[in-house]
């Protein structure tokens, strides 16, 4: 990791960037593949299958007898741990349900929302180096909650054909019933414009590598809806003297396992504090099964001495990570002025960890600083908000004449038309 002690202001711009994951050039061949499946269909995602994730498959769908195998092959201990995180996912985004209001504007005008799901939802779980059995819940049990008609997920197979057991298992609690065997690229174009057998869906959500990234932006131009743009994984630790440094530490390291373009980043107060990080990361390091990943991950990350907590509480919000974790001993007032961050974990007993497993809040959020501009995924993000109002009499009469001559200093006579014939109705 790299120290960096006491930077000027000027340097927080270079001091603060993302690893670099530029997707443009990645376009040309993303185009081509979308292509291909948008005109060929299954035939397409089955070719692509076999030639990025080895996989010989003769058809796309997991079938019922395979959830079932999951089921008997996965112990009752992890089971029960994903019952116990889906359920504090739901009592979380259950909470979250709109309530309409009615609200009459003027006597005589009301107007009103109300919440509608999306029908048609796609769900992508990355395979890669980790089955992400967890963001399985995350988007599911929300997409199950607002009342979705259709939860289309998918996900890469092994080469052998099969899909990890836990995601199967993550996918039968959360209540998804339609699942493809499909990674990359080619999954989202099949989610995006449909196939023989992946139904096409109206929102896209999920992670994903470059590539994935790529598609979505691309789909998500003007044929799909999507969650929102992604990055790699980033975590902020904001400590002061009184954090434990072996706490510090293992939460830098749990965001750099995550891939070797993540980025964990300390900010603190305390020089002691900054070298006693740097030497528990060192020897935590050793211990971890994807050492190798976390090391190159560690080579995009920093630990920042600044010289008082309110410039540490700048540079976060300058930074605006997708995870912060506040360990100070009054995490509590300095959590009221975070204003830019993903999701916020406050105090020594809180790591990263509970949320993206579960405590019940969503571990799909905003990265590479979107989080001044975008919420992480909520029960909202699977709702549409739908306007109504309702204009009587006495309303028109108060509201009439303001529309037709707004209406008229626009130069739009249809508009005011369509006041002027109501109003001379109702003086009949």
């Amino acid at each position: 990791m790299i120290l960096v002690d006491y930077p000027e202001k000027s340097q927080w711009a270079d001091l603060l960037k993302r690893p670099v994951m530029d997707t443009e050039h990645l376009f040309d061949t993303v185009r081509d593949i979308i292509r291909a499946v948008r005109t060929e269909g299954d035939s397409a995602v089955l070719r692509y299958e076999a030639q990025f994730d080895k996989a010989q498959l003769e058809t796309l769908e997991v079938t019922p007898q395979e959830f079932d195998e999951a089921e008997a092959s996965t112990s009752q201990e992890l089971k029960d741990a994903i019952r116990l995180a889906a359920q504090n996912i739901e009592t979380f985004h259950a909470a979250q349900r709109f309530e309409p209001c009615k609200v009459e504007t003027q006597p005589g005008v009301t107007c009103w929302q109300k919440a509608v799901p999306i029908e048609k939802v796609g769900l992508y779980i990355p395979g890669g180096t980790a089955p992400l059995f967890s963001t399985v819940l995350m988007l599911a049990v929300p997409a199950r909650i607002a009342g979705c008609r259709e939860i289309v997920l998918c996900t890469p197979p092994s080469p052998s054909g099969k899909v990890h057991p836990a995601v199967l298992v993550a996918a039968r609690v959360a209540g998804v019933r339609r699942m493809f065997k499909a990674g990359g690229v080619q999954a989202i174009a099949a989610m995006a414009y449909g196939t023989e057998s992946v139904p096409k869906v109206y929102k896209i959500f999920g992670p994903g590598n470059q590539y994935v990234t790529a598609a979505k932006q691309l789909v998500g131009l003007r044929d799909v809806a999507i969650d929102m743009p992604a990055g790699p994984s980033e975590v902020e630790v904001l400590a002061d003297a009184k954090a434990n440094p072996v706490f510090v530490a293992s939460d830098l390291l749990s965001q750099a396992e995550h891939g070797v373009d993540s980025q964990a980043i300390l900010v603190t107060t305390s020089k002691a504090l900054q070298l006693a990080v740097h030497e528990e990361v060192e020897r935590q390091l050793n211990r971890l099964s994807r050492k190798e990943i976390a090391a190159r991950s560690l080579a995009n990350s920093k630990l920042i001495l600044v010289k008082d907590m309110d410039e540490a509480v700048e540079m976060t919000n300058e930074y605006a990570p997708e995870h912060l974790i506040i360990e100070t001993e009054d995490y509590a007032s300095l959590a009221g002025r975070i204003i830019h961050a993903g999701s916020v974990f406050l105090g020594p007993l809180t790591p990263e960890s509970a949320g993206d497993y579960a405590s019940g809040t969503n571990h799909t959020l905003p990265t590479n600083g979107y989080a001044k501009a975008y919420s992480g995924v909520c029960l909202d993000s699977f709702v549409r908000k739908m306007t109504l109002q309702e204009i009587r009499p006495e309303g028109l009469r108060r509201i009439g004449p303001a529309i037709e001559l707004m209406a008229a200093n626009e130069m739009l006579d249809g508009h005011k038309n369509a006041v002027t014939v109501r109003m001379a109705e109702l003086e009949k």
